[in-house]
Formats: C-alpha cells, structure tokens, sequence
C-alpha cells in the first residue's frame, strides 16, 4: 500500500476579510491556511486576505475529501455559516440542492 493511500485528507473552510468563507482540501488544513495568509494559493484571497480557519473535518481519502468539497460548495451561506458554527454538516444537510 503507498503511503498517499494512507493519508487522511480534510475539507476545510476559510473565513476571508470581507466575511466570505472558501472551501478547500488539503492533506494539511494549517499549512494550507498559512499558503493562503501568505498570498500563495487561490487567487479567491487577492482581493480579501484569508484571516481565519474556521472549520476542518477528516475524510478517508482525496475522493471522499473532494466529494465533501463540492456538496459544500453547493450550500448556502447560510448553511456553510451554521457549519461553521456547528462544526457539524447533519444541521445543513436539508440545503443541498437536489440533482
């Protein structure tokens, strides 16, 4: 078994200047947020500094991580917000849009 298969990955939320929140994933949420402090990154912080990891949570793999990614991309604000606040998806599930 490699040792990328082995690797945990986690999708994560990052609270800009201007209160938008971005969704990620990285093998490493902190050094990633720290990529994004820096300029280094998503071109989404050029016009609003990344200030705050405000949510990570552990996936199985880079698919499942991925696939997490999306459905939350695909939230309201006022969803991503009570995630953000809750630290758990099940209070938002009733948002995702139907496909």
């Amino acid at each position: 078994m490699s040792v990328s298969a082995d690797k945990t990955w986690f999708v994560y939320l990052v609270r800009a200047a201007n209160g938008a929140l971005y969704c990620g994933i990285s093998d490493d949420p902190q050094r990633r947020f720290a990529q994004h402090q820096c300029g280094k990154g998503a071109r989404f912080f050029f016009s609003s500094p990344a200030v705050a990891l405000v949510y990570s949570e552990s996936c199985s793999s880079k698919g499942d991580a991925l696939r997490r990614e999306r459905a939350i991309k695909r939230l309201g604000k006022g969803a991503k917000e009570a995630l953000v606040a809750t630290g758990s998806l099940m209070h938002v599930l009733d948002e995702l849009p139907s496909r």
